[in-house]
């Protein structure tokens, strides 16, 4: 420190700043910096307004700061579990947000709904892209509501000490058995009367079969059991309900197809089109484009199915089924229920002529309408080459049944006098044109008088001549 400056520095009364500023100035930067003007130490003003103006920078700072601090802690409680990320249209779950009961409906939940969009509004960039949301939107609906089935009943615990050799009781064995229906030749339970137990070495228990989803024993005559027309196999009805059971054609579901992606994880539509990758591709984009589901594509192949005369039985005659029902007779219908795995069969052996009739339609491409068709049609061993396939076109339609063709005239039958005439008459081959007239000339022989028939061995040495100005001369004189 200087010997000029002072110990302290003594300050106005009232005031909250130095009396003297040069001092001040001179204790920080020494003689390299002069001191302030006159009406900087007189003026006060300008000091305390750059204060408030800090004063107000530091507090949008620090309000910027807490909001953006509420909406991270926001956007974290209103992450979707599945999706981490921001939940879009929530629903309530599956429990009572006051009493945590279980729930029968779910609707939309418009308080979070609130609380959502109010984020969104604070913090723009933590809102979902239109692309998510629409594909949201394919799946649940604004506004809808929501049905919760039931709980079923818990499945009973295995019991893995059974016997696999024996038949236990069916569901509907039991006396009062929930079912509404009992059997009326139950199966004794081996481990209640092993003497009277049956053993699965003899077949299956008498009025009893194995269902063909779970391979459970089931009542054949119980209401809940159902028959596929098709593979003529059996179905419980009861462990699975909506895989146990053989329904009416048009409500069910192809097992497997429950949309376009299981389609094109599918090696079997592959070769419904023989292989031709390009063509595949047509359809999965058309599916696509039009919004079209399996279940639509097997619906419209039942209902074009069912118009036709014959209805089923080419699809039967054309073994699509003889891997399930082996060697036993055909079945012959009536073909009113169906099962998922002949479902899905049904799905694929028509895929390729319901898409046939879709391009009838004119809905495609004209670049993909335009291609010229192959000469070798669907069964050109070139068509799985994407080049080739592009280039012309495989699926063609099959064309149309001719009808029967228009039998000849038939010749007209000969008098009994005139029979006998022409009996030995030999009529040499011709060609086909003449073959018709020949036809006329003999029409007008049999067709003679018995006056006229001293002619007819002239006449009949007449057409043995492969002249045909020859007959008509013959045919001329005759008549004069």
């Amino acid at each position: 420190m200087s010997e000029n400056q002072p110990d302290s520095i003594p300050a106005l009364p009232g005031s909250r700043y130095p009396s003297d500023i040069s001092v001040c100035a001179s204790t920080s930067s020494g003689a390299l910096k002069r001191a302030a003007s006159s009406t900087f130490e007189s003026d006060d003003l300008p000091v305390r307004k750059r204060l408030k103006e800090d004063s107000t920078q530091i507090t949008i700072t620090e309000d910027r700061s807490q909001d953006s601090r509420i909406a991270d802690e926001l956007s974290q409680e209103l992450h979707c579990g599945c999706c981490a990320e921001l939940a879009y249209r929530p629903n309530g779950g599956t429990n009572c947000p006051a009493c945590r009961g279980v729930s029968t409906a779910v609707i939309p939940f418009r308080a979070l709904q609130t609380v959502i969009d109010s984020l969104i509004r604070l913090a723009p960039e933590k809102a979902r892209t239109e692309r998510e949301r629409e594909q949201a939107d394919e799946i649940y609906k604004a506004g809808a509501t929501l049905r919760i089935p039931s709980p079923r009943e818990p499945s009973p615990e295995p019991n893995l000490a059974q016997n696999p050799d024996l038949a236990y009781p069916c569901p509907h064995c039991p006396a009062g058995n929930p079912h509404g229906w009992r059997c009326p030749r139950p199966i004794a339970d081996p481990a209640a009367d092993p003497d009277n137990a049956w053993h699965l070495d003899e077949g299956n228990p008498p009025g009893h079969g194995t269902c063909a989803n779970c391979d459970n024993i089931l009542a054949l005559e119980a209401p809940t059991t159902t028959k596929c027309d098709f593979c003529q196999l059996v179905f419980c009805g009861i462990n699975i309900p909506a895989r146990c059971s053989a329904v009416p054609l048009i409500g069910q579901n192809p097992h497997g197809f429950s949309n376009i992606p299981d389609l094109i994880e599918s090696s079997e539509i592959y070769d419904s089109f023989e292989g031709n990758t390009y063509e595949v591709e047509i359809v999965f984009d058309y599916l696509r484009s039009h919004n079209i589901t399996p279940k639509q594509i097997y619906r419209a192949i039942i209902a074009h199915v069912q118009s036709q005369p014959r209805g089923f039985v080419p699809l039967v005659e054309s073994d699509v089924f003889s891997e399930i029902h082996g060697g036993g007779p055909v079945p012959q219908g009536p073909f009113n229920r169906i099962c998922r795995a002949c479902a899905a069969d049904v799905l694929l052996w028509g895929l390729k002529d319901w898409w046939v009739r879709e391009r009838r339609r004119g809905q495609l491409d004209e670049a993909i309408l335009r291609r010229p068709d192959c000469g070798d049609g669907s069964t050109c061993p070139r068509q799985k080459d994407a080049a080739h396939a592009r280039e012309f076109n495989h699926v063609i339609s099959p064309p149309e049944e001719a009808g029967p063709s228009t039998p000849p005239n038939p010749v007209p039958v000969a008098a009994p006098s005139s029979a006998d005439a022409v009996a030995n008459l030999v009529v040499p081959q011709t060609q086909p044109v003449e073959g018709l007239q020949h036809r006329a000339m003999l029409s007008f022989l049999l067709n003679a008088s018995d006056s006229e028939e001293t002619a007819l061995p002239t006449i009949a040495q007449v057409l043995h001549s492969s002249s045909t100005t020859d007959i008509r001369d013959a045919i001329d004189a005759f008549s004069s």
